[in-house]
C-alpha cells in the first residue's frame, strides 16, 4: 500500500515539543524542577531529584487494633461519624465494616473537637490502584490543626517525589523510611504532634514538632516543620489558635480508615 504523506504530523510535532517541555520541569509524574528551593537551599518542593526513603518490611503488625487509652478521645469507633464534620455540612462519608471510606467528591471531613499537642493513634488501608502512579495512587492525608499534613499514599513498589511519599511531612520533610505494607492491608500510624507558638505580638517563639511511626517504624523523629504544608510551594508559618481540628483529606480515592483515637498531652510537673 503506497503511504501518503499525514496532515497530521505538524499536529504530532507540536505535542511532542510540549512534552518535551513539559518534562523539563515535571520528571515523568514524581517530582518538579521549576518550584521554590526549601529552606535548607538543598531541594526543590517535590524535588525530582532527592531520594526516595530506603524500603524497611514492617512486622505484621504493631499497633493495629489498639484499643484507646483511658484518657483518649475516641474519634471513630466505626460506627458512626459523630465526632466529624463536613466541609459544608455533616460529615457524608460511607461507614461499613468497622472503617470509614471517602466518597468520592464528599470533601474532606474535621473533627468537630480541636486539638494542640497530642498523641495521636490512625489506622487506614489503600485501595488497590494499579493501574494509577505516584500522587495518583491511593492519596489522602492527615492533617494536624487543619494545617500540617502528613501524607497518606500507596507506596508499596509506587515511586512519587520523596517529599510527597507516605509519612512524609508533605512538601517539607520526606520520611526515614518506606515501611507501606500492601494495598488492602491495614496499618497504623503513631503520631506525636507539638503545635507551634507565637507570642502576642504574633512572632513564632516555638515550631511545630512531629515524631510518625507507621507500622512500627519510625519515619520522624521530633521533626521540625517549617510552616504549613502546601502543594508546590514553600509552607509558612501564619499565627493561629493553640488548638485546630484533624482533618482527613478527601483525594477522590476509596480510602478506608479505622480505629482513630486522640490524647491531648499536658505538661511536666502540672497536674
Amino acid at each position: 500500500m503506497r503511504m501518503h504523506p499525514s496532515p497530521r504530523i505538524p499536529a504530532a510535532i507540536a505535542l511532542a515539543t510540549l512534552l518535551s517541555s513539559s518534562l523539563s520541569v515535571l520528571h515523568a509524574g514524581v517530582g518538579y524542577t521549576d518550584t521554590p528551593m526549601q529552606p535548607n537551599g538543598k531541594w526543590h518542593v517535590h524535588d525530582s531529584n532527592r531520594p526516595m526513603a530506603p524500603v524497611v518490611t514492617p512486622a505484621e503488625t504493631f499497633s493495629q487494633g489498639t484499643p484507646a487509652p483511658s484518657d483518649a478521645v475516641v474519634l471513630f469507633d466505626g460506627k458512626d461519624l459523630s465526632k466529624w464534620s463536613g466541609n459544608k455540612g455533616p460529615a457524608t462519608w460511607k461507614i461499613e465494616n468497622g472503617y470509614m471510606e471517602a466518597v468520592k467528591g464528599a470533601g474532606d471531613i474535621r473533627t468537630k473537637d480541636e486539638f494542640g499537642d497530642c498523641q495521636l493513634h490512625i489506622e487506614f488501608a489503600t485501595p488497590p490502584m494499579p493501574d494509577k502512579h505516584s500522587q495518583d495512587r491511593a492519596n489522602s492525608g492527615v492533617f494536624l490543626m487543619g494545617r500540617y499534613e502528613i501524607q497518606v499514599l500507596d507506596c508499596y513498589q509506587n515511586e512519587t517525589y520523596a517529599d510527597g511519599q507516605t509519612g512524609a511531612i508533605y512538601s517539607q520533610s520526606p520520611p526515614l523510611a518506606n515501611a507501606c505494607k500492601k494495598p488492602g492491608e491495614w496499618q497504623s500510624y503513631d503520631i506525636i504532634w507539638e503545635a507551634p507558638r507565637w507570642d502576642a505580638d504574633g512572632k513564632l517563639t516555638k515550631p511545630a514538632y512531629a515524631t510518625v511511626i507507621l507500622n512500627g517504624v519510625v519515619l520522624h523523629n521530633h521533626k521540625e516543620l517549617t510552616g504549613n504544608t502546601p502543594h508546590r510551594e514553600v509552607g509558612k508559618y501564619r499565627p493561629h489558635p493553640p488548638t485546630g481540628p484533624i482533618s482527613l483529606q478527601d483525594h477522590n480515592n476509596p480510602m478506608r480508615f479505622r480505629n482513630i483515637w486522640v490524647r491531648p498531652l499536658g505538661e511536666y510537673d502540672k497536674p
